[in-house]
């Protein structure tokens, strides 16, 4: 059911007296290339990070490779003794420094963000303790893991790299060094095949052309061979050196955590200060005044009238108050009617005209039902303050297990959910609750503002 809603006059001076729709920096202007990207690869900074990370991983790789076979084969044999213990312990400790080295590496030449595992802490902090931590940590031994399938991996992508950037760089040169031969080498060129009876160089002008455009082919290809074996380095290093999902789904929870009890403390701040600004300074007020007209009654009734008419007056605007305070905490027509009657009665009120479509079968759980309702509030606010907009769109639909919501302006854009923005906010709100914000903000606009949420229902 599409709806549309919206003052029949609009006061279009008081739009965009604000920044942009939740704009805190100008839109980034795509950077446009002269040379397609097979062409300009070569060329790029990132192939030769690639490829510097290629040839370095052999080296690192080897050694920690025969460092992690020397000590676990070292402390196989002495485990026998108490010897083995610390010695086990001692290698997996500098195959988790090997680790760090290797994110380092992989987040400056391959621009990987992989997070540091957490630490390894023994709970009375001896060192039977620590070596009781580090040999109990799974981390340890994916650490362990990744040094010995590292390293064929990286021998392979480095004789790779090393074959295809040599050899083409050798063959699309070739016509600017091939007078070598002749002049210091006593033959007319690169040898193809000799045999007592007949050899075969590369001399002629179009043999040097065939050479050098061969040798273009493989500069040209080198680039994405190369990437495409770091896709592996990539996966290995992110999901080997890493934390565990499990405490990377932990520190998730309780980073939502603390966002979602700032957010409850400052809901009840918000509520408290209302609260005494507003409704309760109201019925003070109300009942001093009902007092001076209780005395005034006998003396003069229609001062007391008129007093307790005023006071009336006042009790409508103090319940209009608190009215309006508990749509603020969760509006009775959500709970009543869904989310299809209360975001019309919210695009009912926005300062553009607004059309609602709200496509479910059934309602998700309150608190979800309660999050989508606030964000699309907050984002009609938006539109109305800042993103000088003659129309909105919002769209509700559900999506297998997921609440979809989509808020569509004609405004001028530019809105970002970057930090200290009312966007940032919601993003905030929306992922701790296993949800998703995504902004489509072009400077000139329109702006599309798109949230995920788990049904729950």
């Amino acid at each position: 059911m599409a709806t549309a809603y919206g003052p029949d006059t609009q006061d279009r001076r008081h739009q965009g007296a604000g920044p942009g729709f939740g704009a805190n920096s100008p839109a980034k202007t795509p950077v446009k290339h002269f040379l397609p990207a097979p062409l300009r690869a070569p060329l790029e900074a990132r192939t030769w990070r690639e490829l510097l990370y290629a040839l370095l991983s052999f080296p690192l790789a080897t050694t920690a490779f025969v460092f992690a076979v020397t000590m676990t084969s070292l402390s196989a044999g002495l485990l026998v003794t108490f010897i083995g213990i610390p010695v086990l312990a001692v290698g997996l400790a500098v195959c988790r420094g090997f680790g760090a080295l290797e994110r380092h590496r992989a987040r400056g030449l391959l621009r990987v963000e992989v997070a540091d595992p957490e630490p390894v802490r023994g709970k009375t902090g001896g060192v039977m303790s620590w070596m009781g931590a580090i040999l109990k940590s799974g981390v340890s031994w994916r650490h362990l893991l990744y040094a010995l399938l590292h390293f064929p991996w990286a021998t392979f992508t480095f004789v790779v790299a090393i074959t295809f950037w040599s050899y083409g760089l050798a063959a699309l040169t070739y016509p600017l060094w091939f007078w070598l031969f002749p002049v210091f080498g006593g033959q007319d060129g690169l040898q193809l095949y000799g045999d007592r009876t007949h050899q075969e160089y590369l001399d002629s002008p179009a043999e040097l052309a065939v050479t050098g455009a061969i040798g273009l082919a493989l500069v040209l290809a080198a680039p994405w061979i190369v990437r495409g074996l770091l896709s592996v380095d990539r996966l290995m290093v992110t999901g080997l050196l890493g934390p565990s999902r499990l405490a990377s789904r932990v520190s998730e929870l309780e980073s939502d955590r603390g966002v979602v009890v700032d957010t409850a403390a400052a809901d009840l701040r918000r509520i408290e200060r209302d609260l005494h600004d507003g409704a309760q300074a109201r019925l003070v007020a109300l009942a001093m005044d009902l007092g001076l007209a209780k005395e005034k009654l006998a003396d003069d009734p229609e001062a007391a009238a008129r007093m307790v008419d005023e006071a009336h007056g006042e009790v409508k605007v103090a319940l209009q108050e608190l009215r309006d305070l508990a749509r603020g905490i969760h509006p009775a027509v959500l709970t009543d009617r869904g989310l299809d009657a209360a975001l019309s009665a919210i695009a009912s009120r926005c300062t553009v005209p607004v059309t609602v479509e709200v496509d479910l079968d059934s309602r998700p759980a309150q608190a979800i039902e309660g999050i989508a309702y606030f964000t699309v509030s907050e984002l009609l606010q938006n539109i109305s303050k800042h993103a000088r907009a003659t129309r909105a769109t919002v769209d509700v639909w559900r999506a297998a297990d997921r609440l979809m919501l989509q808020v569509t302006d004609n405004g001028r854009g530019g809105a970002s959910p970057a930090a200290g923005g009312g966007l940032a906010g919601l993003t905030e709100r929306l992922d701790a609750v296993d949800g998703v914000l995504v902004v489509d903000s072009p400077a000139g606009g329109p702006t599309t503002v798109t949230a995920e949420l788990p049904w729950r229902g």
